[in-house]
């Protein structure tokens, strides 16, 4: 079952590295901020050994890319997120579960919870109520120490935790709250939704009625609302009985956004149909009114994750993510949707003390055109939706990065003051960097450049925990 083709996604700087290593004093160029002090941390997938099968760039394992910067000094640290498909592995000396690609080995030994499939937490961070969690939304999270990435194991709130854990919980940043749902593709609940306290404890979770179980890796919240996306990218077991791929993107199949309040069940939920559509990403929901406003990244299909569909488009640019806005009026029911944007981008993100409330900016990662690998990105964009402005930070010839966390200015009052970090890696000289940028004006060179001792792959998700977690 050993791959006869490399895929796309083991090449160049998607390539995994093996080596984890610590290095302080790292170079700088230009000026790191006094008042940047804390910890950026990414995830990202790493296999540590020649994958089964077919691969896609989700079925790595997890590795941790760490910076610290404190006093305009910057040091680095990468680890592999040692679960317990991992361990299995590494002392088997190779690879034992093939990826997401292929058929459920049901045959494999047990290391995840909740699934046959590898846990590889190689997602997503969340920080909460004291815990850094690395996240895989088809398993169980794994607690991770800080500032040493060491992994401490699986996390199941002291056996509270009854389903998968998404790989995009999210906080509240008044109440402390943080709600996450679990999809299940085999079996009823297919979806299962809960609240945790701020101290850290599962208040409730309660399952919400979908037709079939579906691919769900993103949702979103507002100050009284919880909303799911049932996107019609299916798992259905007949299909592998006819040696079909199990997934696959349905598009006459309804799309539907649920919208229940956050403490509500599956009897308060409310459902709107919209055009066929899939959403990987949100960037934001909040409610004006009667309204409930959802921002994401839209496209027509769900080839971004390298899965097989049943759409046949002509335009190899029309199956690209956009920034799209939809209003949903619970008074009328009324759907009113628009593209914010004709420019191909993801890796949504804002400042996360706006989190459920209303917005004015934020921030996306643009596509290249015609590009293969598709989530391969060349800039970062900043939206303001009040006046409509747009910029664009380019990160300059053979140089690409991925998504932009933002981090607020100590004590700051303003939506954007602040800072946007990512790796970018220059493809010319195999090198990769952290850039930190000026949230408030991304037309300016980066206000610091950490040069890293090693090549950082491509990778998902990051997060920024303040000095003094």
């Amino acid at each position: 079952m050993i791959a006869t083709t490399v895929s796309s996604y083991l090449r160049d700087n998607f390539s995994p590295i093996q080596t984890e290593i610590t290095v302080n004093n790292l170079p700088v160029i230009g000026k790191l901020p006094r008042d940047l002090s804390g910890i950026f941390v990414r995830n990202g997938p790493n296999p540590q050994f020649s994958p089964l099968g077919r691969y896609n760039w989700i079925d790595g394992d997890g590795m941790l890319h760490e910076i610290q910067i404190s006093n305009g000094k910057a040091a680095y640290r990468n680890c592999y997120v040692q679960t317990r498909g991992f361990k299995m592995e590494q002392k088997s000396g190779r690879a034992i579960w093939t990826g997401l690609l292929e058929p459920p080995q049901l045959n494999n030994p047990t290391n995840n919870l909740f699934s046959p499939f590898k846990n590889t937490a190689n997602t997503a961070l969340v920080w909460h109520a004291g815990h850094l969690l690395a996240l895989w939304e088809g398993g169980e999270p794994y607690e991770i120490e800080l500032p040493d990435l060491n992994t401490i194991g699986p996390y199941t709130y002291n056996g509270q935790l009854t389903s998968p854990f998404t790989a995009h919980p999210k906080v509240d940043p008044i109440t402390g709250e943080m709600m996450f749902f679990g999809y299940s593709l085999l079996q009823q609940p297919y979806l299962q939704y809960s609240v945790v306290s701020a101290a850290g404890k599962i208040l409730k979770t309660v399952p919400i009625d979908l037709p079939i179980g579906v691919m769900m890796h993103d949702f979103a919240i507002t100050e009284n609302y919880t909303l799911f996306m049932d996107l019609p990218l299916t798992f259905r077991i007949e299909r592998l009985q006819r040696r079909e791929p199990a997934y696959m993107f349905e598009p006459n199949s309804p799309s539907r956004i649920g919208i229940l309040p956050r403490y509500g069940d599956n009897s308060s939920i409310r459902w709107f149909e919209v055009p066929s559509c899939y959403v990987l990403h949100t960037l934001n929901a909040y409610e004006i009114g009667e309204e409930v406003v959802l921002l994401a990244c839209r496209a027509n299909d769900a080839k971004a994750l390298n899965l097989p569909t049943m759409t046949k488009l002509n335009d190899s640019q029309e199956d690209k993510p956009r920034l799209h806005c939809w209003r949903f009026n619970l008074r009328t029911g009324v759907v009113q949707s628009e593209t914010i944007d004709n420019l191909p981008s993801e890796f949504p993100s804002l400042n996360q003390q706006w989190l459920g409330r209303k917005n004015r900016y934020g921030y996306t990662a643009r596509m290249v055109s015609e590009q293969t690998p598709l989530f391969t990105f060349d800039g970062l964009l900043k939206y303001d939706f009040a006046s409509g402005y747009s910029q664009f930070h380019e990160f300059g010839s053979d140089r690409y990065g991925g998504e932009a966390v933002f981090v607020p200015r100590p004590n700051s009052v303003k939506e954007d003051d602040g800072w946007l970090l990512t790796f970018v890696y220059d493809s010319a000289k195999k090198t990769s960097e952290l850039i930190v940028v000026n949230a408030q004006d991304l037309t300016d060179e980066p206000l610091a450049r950490i040069l890293l001792p090693q090549r950082i792959p491509y990778g998902f998700h990051g997060i920024w925990i303040p000095k003094g977690f």
